[in-house]
């Protein structure tokens, strides 16, 4: 017993020691940069929503606390500092990490299965379903179009089964 609450004890302090880690791996200069101009930073949450974070997937940078992120949004700060326009800034990172990186992807030749995909796949599913569901009223005969030698070894294999009790 008392081994199990010095298990538990141990657990415990593991516990708080990783939350406590958690909460200071945000990085501070995001705060600091936030109060000194609030008019820069919501520019670079606008661009920062139409940005996929890349660690993420399914965030916007502005969205996201990863790592990446937070260089990302550093970037875009950065950038708008020196006096760049916002479509300059996406162009930079459509041409250095590919257009996975916007959040709304363009329809083009390379990212149309990003667009049809999931209606493909709702097709795929809705033939495979109606498939499905039309095997299944094949394969239920009814009795009486059975002929005699289905009947004989249905009969069989009723008589050959043992007593089932319940």
């Amino acid at each position: 017993m008392k081994e199990l609450m010095a298990l538990a004890a141990a657990l415990l302090v593991a516990l708080a020691g990783m939350t406590g880690a958690r909460a200071q791996s945000q990085p501070p200069q995001e705060a600091a940069t936030i109060a000194e101009d609030p008019v820069l930073e919501k520019r670079v949450n606008d661009i920062g929503l139409e940005l996929r974070c890349l660690v993420c997937q399914n965030q916007t940078i502005s969205d996201s606390h990863a790592g990446l992120a937070t260089d990302l949004k550093n970037q875009i700060r950065e950038q708008l500092k020196a006096g760049k326009s916002e479509k300059q800034i996406i162009d930079f990172m459509v041409e250095r990490y590919g257009d996975f990186v916007l959040y709304r992807p363009p329809m083009k030749a390379t990212t149309i299965l990003l667009w049809a995909g999931p209606f493909v796949l709702l097709a795929a599913g809705a033939a495979t379903g109606v498939l499905v569901v039309r095997r299944r009223r094949d394969t239920v005969t009814d009795p009486s179009q059975l002929t005699d030698a289905q009947r004989q070894k249905a009969a069989q294999l009723l008589a050959d089964e043992p007593e089932i009790r319940t």
